[in-house]
């Protein structure tokens, strides 16, 4: 084997797990924004209209956080790993949605958000990766 495939062989092992930690990251984010704005509506009187839009705020700037913490700069592969930590996300956040509220959301509802996460995913890992290296 040539060592310029072990180099590309050992780049891409190193590669293959970086969407876990772009899901870490959108975790830690959302728990720390949810965090803040559970202070803040306990300081302040916020209708049920404006945390249905913060959250999907807070969803989608933890999805970008993810994927700009998993998608170096010129990445070919950003748009795969947006993708992929978009969806993993926000299926564990419907999973466990589900588990702590024991509401049923419609099947659409549930199609809706996964798609959402792998919209906001897919167009954060293409934007980042398209941005030139340093």
């Amino acid at each position: 084997m040539s060592q310029q495939a072990i180099r590309r062989a050992r780049r891409t092992a190193a590669q293959g797990g970086a969407w876990w930690k772009g899901v870490l990251v959108s975790i830690g984010v959302t728990v720390a924004a949810v965090a803040l704005f559970a202070i803040l509506i306990g300081l302040t009187d916020v209708s049920d209209g404006v945390i249905r839009i913060v959250n999907q705020l807070i969803k989608l700037t933890a999805i970008f956080a993810g994927v700009r913490a998993a998608v170096p700069r010129g990445d070919e592969n950003g748009i795969r790993r947006g993708v992929v930590i978009g969806l993993v996300y926000m299926g564990l956040g419907v999973l466990i949605y589900a588990l702590l509220t024991q509401q049923k959301m419609t099947a659409l509802g549930y199609a809706i958000d996964l798609m959402m996460g792998v919209a906001a995913g897919g167009l954060s890992g293409m934007i980042l990766g398209g941005m030139r290296g340093k």
